[in-house]
C-alpha cells in the first residue's frame, strides 16, 4: 500500500512538472530597480481607512453575496468625484467612452480595469480614466469585459482584443482611424494590457504607440518573492490573498487551471512568461510595499533584456493601484504627471524618428 501511495505521489509530481513547466525566473530578481525617495503623505492614512471600509463591506458574507458586495463597493469609488469628462456608454463592444472637454478623438486610450478579473467596471475606475483623458488629450474607451466566475477568463481576454481592434477604426463619434493609441490598465487589467501587446504583435495588427500598466499582475504562478515577503505591508491584497502563501504552489497551479481554464504558466495568464521582444514603449508603476512588486520588476527586467523599451517607476509605501485615490493622494497626482511625461517622451521620439526618415 505504501509503495502504491508513493508511486501515485511521484506520478502526480511528474504530471505537474510536465503540464505546467514553470521556468525559474529568479535570475530576474538580481536587477536593480530604484525606488523614489520620500515617505507616504498624511493622506495615505485616509486611504487606508477607505481600504478598511472595503473589507468591512463584505464581512460576514460568503460566495456570491460577498462578490456582489465587493463589486458594489468598487463601483462606489467614483461617487462624489468631481469629474469634468463626458461619459458615453456603448453596447458593442461593451464599455464607455470617457471624453475630457475638447479632446482630440483620433487620439485614443483603451483602458482595462482591475479587480482580480472578478470585480471592477468602467464606473469604478472613472477617477483614473477621467484623468487619462485629460493628460493624454485623448478619448478613453474603458472596456467592460466579461468577469469571472460567470464567464471564463478567456472571455475577458477576447473582449479586450475585440475592443482594441475596434478602437483602431472607431472613435466616440463613429468610424474614424486612430492617429495615436495607448493601451492602459491596472492590476488584473494590467495583466490583460501586457498580454494584449504580445497578441497585437503576433497577429500583425497596428501596434499601440505606448502602454501603461499600473501595479500589474504578470505571473499567476505566484513564484515571485514579494508575493510572500510583502503580505504584511500590502493592506489591500495582503488580507485577501496572503493566505495563499501557506498553500503549496503545485496545488495553487492546479486550482488556477481549474478556475481559469488556462495554465498559470501560459503567456496569456502570465505575460512575463511570454515573448517580450518587439514591444512598444511601456511604463509600469508599482509600490515597493505591494505583493505584486516583483511581478513588475521581473517583467521590466525580462523585457529590457529582450530589447523592449520598458520603464519601471516605483513609489515608496503606496497601496496597490494608489492611482484610483486621485482625489485624496498627492502621490496619485505625481503618478499621473509621470504618465503624462512618459507619453510626451514617446510622442517626441516618434516625431524625431519621422523627421530622420523624411
Amino acid at each position: 500500500m505504501l509503495w502504491f501511495v508513493l508511486a501515485l505521489i511521484a506520478l502526480i509530481v511528474i504530471i505537474t512538472l510536465v503540464l505546467f513547466r514553470i521556468e525559474d525566473l529568479s535570475h530576474l530578481d538580481q536587477h536593480d530597480h530604484p525606488v523614489r525617495e520620500g515617505a507616504p503623505s498624511d493622506a495615505h492614512q485616509e486611504v487606508l481607512g477607505r481600504i478598511r471600509e472595503l473589507g468591512q463591506s463584505s464581512r460576514g458574507l460568503r460566495g456570491k453575496a460577498r462578490l456582489l458586495a465587493l463589486r458594489q463597493h468598487m463601483d462606489g469609488l467614483s461617487d462624489g468625484l468631481e469629474l469634468a469628462s463626458e461619459f458615453r456608454g456603448t453596447d458593442d463592444p461593451k464599455g464607455e467612452w470617457v471624453l475630457a472637454p475638447g479632446v482630440d478623438t483620433r487620439r485614443r486610450v483603451l483602458y482595462i480595469h482591475g479587480g482580480a478579473w472578478a470585480a471592477g467596471s468602467p464606473r469604478s475606475h472613472r477617477g483614473i480614466t477621467d484623468r487619462l483623458s485629460h493628460l493624454a488629450n485623448a478619448a478613453v474607451f474603458a472596456v467592460d469585459y466579461r468577469l469571472m466566475p460567470e464567464n471564463r477568463y478567456m472571455d475577458g481576454v477576447r473582449d479586450c482584443r475585440k475592443a482594441y481592434t475596434w478602437l483602431l477604426k472607431h472613435g466616440p463619434d463613429g468610424a474614424e482611424d486612430a492617429s495615436f493609441v495607448v493601451v492602459a490598465g491596472d492590476s488584473a487589467g494590467g495583466s490583460h494590457t501586457l498580454g494584449l501587446l504580445a497578441w497585437i504583435r503576433d497577429n500583425g495588427l497596428r501596434q499601440a504607440d505606448a502602454a501603461v500598466a499600473l501595479s500589474p499582475s504578470t505571473d499567476l504562478t505566484l513564484t515571485a518573492p514579494s508575493n510572500r515577503d510583502n503580505i504584511r505591508t500590502d493592506p489591500l491584497l495582503g488580507p485577501t490573498f496572503g493566505g495563499l502563501s501557506r498553500v503549496p504552489l503545485p496545488i495553487i497551479w492546479w486550482a488556477t487551471l481549474a478556475a481559469f481554464r488556462v495554465s498559470p504558466a501560459s503567456a496569456v495568464a502570465s505575460p512575463v512568461r511570454g515573448d517580450l521582444r518587439n514591444l512598444p514603449p511601456v511604463l509600469i508603476h508599482a509600490s515597493d510595499s505591494e505583493m505584486l512588486l516583483d511581478n513588475a520588476r521581473r517583467y521590466a527586467a525580462k523585457a529590457q533584456a529582450e530589447g523592449s523599451p520598458v520603464e519601471l517607476h516605483t513609489w515608496p509605501g503606496m497601496v496597490h493601484v494608489w492611482h484610483i485615490f486621485v482625489s485624496l493622494l498627492p502621490e496619485a497626482d505625481e503618478a499621473f504627471d509621470d504618465i503624462q511625461a512618459f507619453l510626451q517622451r514617446v510622442e517626441a521620439g516618434e516625431q524625431e524618428h519621422r523627421a530622420r526618415q523624411s
